[in-house]
């Protein structure tokens, strides 16, 4: 198993401590369907997968996992009000064109949402930019800036301001390290590889 595979699986097992027995599941930009088959066999949800890449909608299917082949916020809005009982956007939301929108009917649709995203303020990160003017390149960061996806990194700080800007709740976070194993108790705008939101709206 890779580092990136490891690392993958913190993140699955820290969202499976939030996502109840029976739930009804939507993963946005859910990829392989991957963690939806984790949930699925830990949790016994019912999971429901959305992607635009052909070929991760294909393996979605050769895992038995339910998947909407599309854009992710023109999927969003065909949902009614609070039709899944948990909305997940994992290492998802700084690749979207409008978060701020998307993630607006994410928490129209589920009752929770869950954000999980690289941690752009990583104490890593700022060091390799002051010192050598250049991006992270590692386990996570593979690909230099010209092999790489469009993406809007932001940070723990700025995650947090946004939220308490549009009033959404904070139900639960936790921050890991840049091992992504070990929880990160202090400092986690500067100390915390990765971060993973339990959010709600003020209905």
């Amino acid at each position: 198993m890779s580092p990136n595979d490891k690392k993958r699986q913190a993140d699955f097992q820290v969202i499976a401590r939030w996502v109840q027995p029976g739930e009804r599941v939507l993963d946005l930009g859910c990829g392989r369907g991957v963690l939806l088959e984790y949930l699925k066999q830990k949790k016994s949800i019912y999971g429901v997968g959305v992607d635009i890449d052909l070929d991760k909608v294909i393996c979605c299917v050769k895992r038995g996992v339910p998947i909407y082949q599309g854009d992710i916020a023109s999927t969003l809005a065909t949902f009614p009000d609070k039709a899944f009982d948990r909305v997940i956007f994992s290492r998802t939301v700084e690749h979207l064109e409008a978060p701020d929108h998307v993630l607006a009917e994410g928490l129209r649709v589920g009752k929770r949402v869950t954000v999980g995203f690289i941690n752009r303020s990583f104490y890593v990160n700022r060091l390799n930019l002051f010192f050598k003017g250049r991006q992270t390149i590692n386990e996570v960061y593979r690909n230099p800036w010209y092999e790489s996806a469009p993406s809007n990194p932001f940070s723990v700080a700025e995650f947090e301001d946004f939220c308490h800007a549009r009033k959404i709740v904070i139900e639960d976070r936790v921050c890991l390290s840049g091992n992504w194993r070990s929880e990160c108790a202090y400092l986690p705008n500067l100390l915390a590889g990765y971060a993973i939101y339990d959010l709600s709206s003020i209905d």
